[in-house]
């Protein structure tokens, strides 16, 4: 439907006259700027996007980083009915007719609705429980922006449908592209005047606009439209015309918001840690962006009883004076004794010795109510009657006014609460109290109060263990299990990231990989025909945009296939098990330009030369002595032929061409020993003709005669056949990384 007149006339007036920051959004995916860990090709939400496939999703982050932004760039490109609406605008009634809409449109069109509400946060509970129901049952996708917490602040049953995507300040040097991008644009940025932006000037802007590409934008603006052109009619940007249109940094700080409860956390945790100069940092991060200082008091003052405690008992009486101080002379001065509180506890000596009282609290909880001891009892009212607080031993009668006396009820004597420090003061206290616990102990064995109670142990779950124990069924599947978990644990994978499963022919790494990266991708490269086809059948079940790529290659055309596939695409981890197996060092340093700069190569090598000799499972009496000694040597003799790489090489090989590229590397080797079950199977491949790939039998045909290896086989299946038998290897795991700032080993 053709807009009217007057529409069209309101909104070019609207297009031509709104802010820069407005004027310059990016209107395609390949116009916007940053987010590379969301948006970069190959990720799932550019290949939603691009595919026009989108479930329901929430932008979070700060402001200025494109959420809206993204959310414009998906209706330009999405063929659904794109509906946008502000939360701090709207109501129930604004929601009640976009879902209408939304209900006619796949009513009438077989359309679907894409409802895009700006800062979602805002909507109470009302509001988002009216639109749950229409997100659930599909009436519309849902795309929330919010600069908060989205698990704190949007219903939980909204999160738990949407995929939270993150988004992070801009880098400086995406900061300057919008800069440039701005000064070139001849349609909606400044590309038709004659500005000239002094460096000093850009480099103010991208350091007080703190990430923020709306900040940085209104800069320019402001700048440029104050700035009278000089004599040869240039409008020159000094930095002292950039310190004028920017003279605060950007700063998010929202009293009730994330950025508030993250900074404060942050500040606690370092006068916690003991760090004065972090502590000092956070306060005046603060300070700076107008926090209350009476709530950073109180939350010193908790923190002197919490933390410093007994360690330092005049830790409260400082932050006490120095409140007090704060409340007489107010503020600018005020921020000395602040700062003084900070200091002092953050220097002192700490304890968390107060949180026994919490562990006492639980026991109250927990436990049964108990009586209180009768010696412990009121004894001025029932003493003659009940006998209340007979027995008791008065501390002030006995030499250092203590007595070796049970205060606690019977049940829970023995019970540690307090577990005082070996810090400042609270170090005497500790030996004072051990002492007379000693004495506690002494006395309840010989008799004086209940008997101990009885010990028990506690040991916390391992995750390690249960998933061993969860395999025990097939022990060769706990042993690869073992390995894939060891191995993604050195990965360090993140959900958004890219991962390259270097030998994917199995499937061992590929399916755990899907599962750790949902906002990322996966793509696995495969040798041959046969195992790409069983991967993209199981694939086939999964949802098109969370399936692997399948790349049917082998490590030196992987590089060509990727750019004939996947152009653009890098990798934050290239992955893979027994890849060196199938290719040499030189195909996989090939693959070094697909690597992130903050990525990171980890592999799992089970090296065949450090591997289960077969000769040593059999009894060499099975054959004659010169028989047995030719079948290990010619076993070793695979191990030591340097024509065949696959099998002879070792990590010296390896280790300094990586480090020859760059890259550093580190490397742990792991024996292990587990059971094998010699199948039919298994005996066959090992005794028939390889496929892809020489069998032991091919290789050992170069040193015994056919006659000797029919003896062999013979042997074999008589003592292995449907047997059980131990099976020593080593795994060595590698991992080498261009920048040492990605985890190592």
């Amino acid at each position: 439907m053709p807009m009217p007149l007057f529409d069209q006339h309101r909104q070019s007036l609207i297009e031509t006259e709104a802010p820069l920051a407005a004027r310059l959004r990016p209107q395609t995916l390949e116009e916007f700027i940053g987010q590379e860990h969301i948006l970069g090709p190959g990720r799932l939400l550019r290949r939603a996007i691009q595919a026009d496939q989108l479930s329901s999703l929430i932008f979070y982050g700060p402001p200025g980083t494109g959420k809206t932004t993204l959310a414009r760039i998906i209706a330009n490109t999405t063929h659904a009915h794109f509906i946008s609406i502000n939360a701090v605008l709207a109501g129930v009634k604004e929601i009640r007719d976009a879902i209408a809409t939304a209900q006619e449109q796949r009513g009438q069109q077989s359309q679907k609705t894409i409802l895009f509400v700006d800062e979602v946060h805002r909507f109470n509970k009302a509001q988002q429980d009216a639109l749950l129901p229409w997100v659930e049952n599909g009436t519309v996708i849902l795309i929330g922006a919010t600069t908060e917490n989205p698990y704190f602040e949007v219903n939980k049953a909204l999160v738990s449908r949407s995929r939270v995507f993150q988004l992070k300040p801009l880098q400086d040097a995406d900061l300057r592209r919008v800069l440039q991008h701005a000064l070139q644009d001849r349609e909606r940025g400044y590309g038709r005047r004659n500005v000239e932006l002094e460096p000093a000037a850009a480099d103010h802007w991208v350091n007080v606009a703190n990430g923020d590409a709306r900040a940085l934008l209104n800069a320019l603006e402001l700048a440029v439209e104050t700035t009278p052109p000089n004599a040869d009619g240039k409008i020159v940007i000094s930095l002292a015309v950039a310190e004028e249109s920017i003279q605060r940094r950007a700063v998010l700080y929202d009293k009730e918001g994330d950025v508030h409860f993250d900074t404060i956390s942050a500040f606690i945790k370092s006068v916690r840690g003991s760090d004065p100069d972090a502590a000092l940092y956070w306060l005046a991060r603060m300070v700076y962006a107008g926090e209350d200082p009476r709530f950073i008091l109180r939350r010193l003052l908790i923190l002197a009883s919490e933390d410093v405690g007994l360690a330092d008992p005049q830790a409260v009486a400082v932050v006490v004076s120095c409140t007090e101080a704060f409340e007489r002379v107010g503020m600018p001065e005020g921020r000395y004794p602040l700062a003084q509180a900070t200091l002092y506890l953050a220097t002192a000596p700490k304890s968390n010795s107060v949180m026994g009282f919490f562990d006492a609290l639980a026991a109250v909880e927990r436990e049964r109510e108990t009586e209180v001891p009768t010696h412990l009892r009121d004894a001025n009212r029932d003493k003659h009657s009940f006998g209340h607080g007979a027995g008791y031993l008065y501390p002030h009668a006995y030499r250092d006014h203590w007595v070796a006396q049970q205060y606690l009820p019977s049940g829970l004597q023995g019970q540690v609460f307090y577990q005082p420090s070996d810090q400042g003061y609270e170090d005497r206290v500790r030996q004072q109290v051990a002492r007379q616990r000693e004495a506690q102990l002494a006395a309840l064995v010989e008799g004086f109060g209940v008997a101990l109670p009885e010990a028990v142990t506690f040991s916390p779950v391992d995750p390690a263990t249960e998933r061993w124990l969860q395999r025990t069924l097939s022990q060769t599947g706990a042993h690869l299990g073992q390995i894939r978990d060891r191995l993604f644990a050195l990965a360090n994978v993140q959900r958004h990231h890219l991962l390259l499963d270097l030998n994917a022919g199995s499937g061992l790494l590929v399916w755990e990989a899907v599962r750790r990266v949902p906002e990322g991708g996966v793509y696995a490269c495969v040798q041959h025909d046969t195992d790409a086809q069983a991967l993209r059948e199981q694939a086939s079940l999964l949802p098109e945009l969370t399936r692997p790529v399948i790349l049917e290659a082998n490590l030196l055309e992987l590089p060509d296939c990727l750019a004939a596939q996947a152009p653009d695409v890098i990798f934050d981890r290239l992955i893979g098990r027994n890849v060196l197996m199938i290719a040499n060092k030189a195909a996989l340093i090939r693959l070094l330009p697909l690597l992130h700069p903050q990525g990171a190569i980890v592999l799992a090598e089970s090296l065949p030369r450090h591997s289960q000799r077969l000769y040593q499972l059999v009894d060499a009496s099975a054959f004659s002595r010169k028989l047995y000694r030719r079948l290990s040597d010619a076993e070793e003799a695979l191990y030591q032929d340097c024509a065949d790489p696959l099998l002879s090489w070792d990590l010296e090989d390896l280790i300094p061409p990586l480090k020859a590229a760059g890259l550093h590397v580190q490397v742990q080797s792991e024996l292990s020993q587990t059971e094998l079950r010699i199948t039919p199977a298994l005996l066959s491949r090992w005794f028939s003709p390889g496929r892809h790939r020489p069998s032991y039998r091919d290789r050992l045909a170069q040193h015994l005669s056919d006659s000797d290896l029919d003896t062999v086989r013979a042997v074999f299946g008589q003592q292995l056949l449907n047997q059980t038998v131990p099976w020593q290897s080593r795994v060595d795991y590698i991992w080498a990384a261009v920048s040492t700032g990605a985890k190592a080993l």
